[in-house]
């Protein structure tokens, strides 16, 4: 059991206010895939597809293992799995998890595992490169994926995607509507030479927002179910899902010429009251905050990050701030307190959340 006093609560009823919010933009019947890697952007994955499992069609997953773990749980929603590696084919089947497969070297070894367990229509999912050049195929590896299909009903496609590589950039418009082209392109040649149709997705969380007429028969939501839109505007009528908070362990009183923290990064020229706090660079707090530039909330009261953040712990300044040993400490609750976290950090929300260490507690409330 995790009793550590470093919580990250997630706000159930922020993701479902998020997930309406985008169930409005797109048509009643297009399909919601809801991405929970990275356990769940830094939350906790099972917890949020736990709560999400009625309210979604599909989960996205980045590895078999966060697929296992949502099978291991409980949870019967079909799951994709983004970027299966061979040595866990195997394991893809038993937990019924679907793959992407992306390459001809996992194609053919997912095909070749098919055989051999004599599946019959084993959903796969297959995935087209059209810009981002990062996974999948390409509009020349078309004839020969069909000729494979149409020789085989140990597998069977239960869609096609690609992914968008700057759908929040207006000013990239011309080259996202050219991949949305491009695999326009894909899903015709398939509807055209496959005896049966499969399911079309390629819009992300930005995409539904700049690009809703691309909705085909799916979208995948990400960074919108955890509160953040492609612009501030949309991230307004979003809500913040990620509230980390901890406690004061110790208070201190550091005399004129004493120094806080590793390599005495800060050095009093005056008495000052320090509160140490249970979190550190290993729970997800970049060392760039120390010194001043970052702060927590103590009694709603800012209190700025003294000397260098340790993997543990970090130091703060509370001179001017009545509260005792034990007091709540609240790292972040929204999202103006995540951005700014990100922004000292030199990094990108996705970064500040999925930076939260597993061994920081997750509770789900709503």
């Amino acid at each position: 059991m995790n009793n550590h006093v470093t919580v990250l609560e997630i706000d159930g009823n922020a993701l479902e206010h998020n997930l309406h919010y985008f169930k409005q933009k797109i048509k009643p019947e297009t399909k919601i895939l809801a991405v929970v890697k990275a356990f769940g952007y830094g939350s906790d994955g099972v917890q949020v597809a736990d709560f999400l499992k009625d309210k979604v069609d599909y989960f996205a997953v980045a590895y078999a293992s966060e697929g296992i773990a949502l099978r291991e749980a409980g949870i019967q929603t079909p799951i994709l799995v983004l970027h299966p590696q061979i040595p866990t084919l195997q394991a893809i089947v038993e937990y019924q998890l679907e793959p992407n497969l992306y390459c001809f070297k996992v194609f053919d070894a997912f095909l070749e595992l098919a055989k051999e367990a004599a599946l019959v229509d084993y959903p796969i999912h297959l995935k087209f490169n059209t810009g981002l050049n990062r996974l999948g195929f390409k509009h020349a590896d078309i004839s020969k994926i069909l000729s494979c299909l149409k020789e085989t009903n140990h597998i069977k496609v239960q869609s096609l995607f690609s992914h968008l590589a700057a759908s929040e950039d207006l000013n990239e418009r011309d080259f996202t509507t050219n991949q949305i082209a491009n695999f326009t392109f894909v899903a015709q040649e398939f509807y055209k030479n496959l005896s049966y149709e499969t399911m079309l997705h390629v819009l992300n969380t930005s995409g539904v927002v700049n690009y809703s007429d691309a909705q085909f028969d799916m979208v995948r939501i990400g960074i919108g179910l955890y509160g953040f839109g492609n612009d501030a505007k949309e991230t307004s009528q979003l809500k913040n899902t990620h509230n980390l908070t901890s406690i004061i362990s110790q208070i201190h009183s550091i005399e004129p010429g004493e120094t806080v923290g590793y390599n005495r990064a800060f050095v009093a020229t005056e008495t000052v009251k320090s509160a140490t706090i249970p979190v550190g660079h290993a729970d997800g707090i970049s060392r760039r905050l120390g010194n001043k530039k970052g702060f927590v909330l103590i009694n709603n009261q800012k209190a700025a990050i003294i000397g260098n953040v340790c993997m543990d712990m970090i130091m703060v300044d509370i001179t001017k701030i009545e509260c005792e040993e034990g007091d709540k400490v609240i790292i972040f609750n929204n999202q103006e307190m995540i951005k700014n976290i990100a922004t000292i950090s030199e990094t990108i929300v996705y970064e500040t959340l999925t930076a939260i260490s597993p061994r920081v507690k997750k509770v789900l409330k709503y």
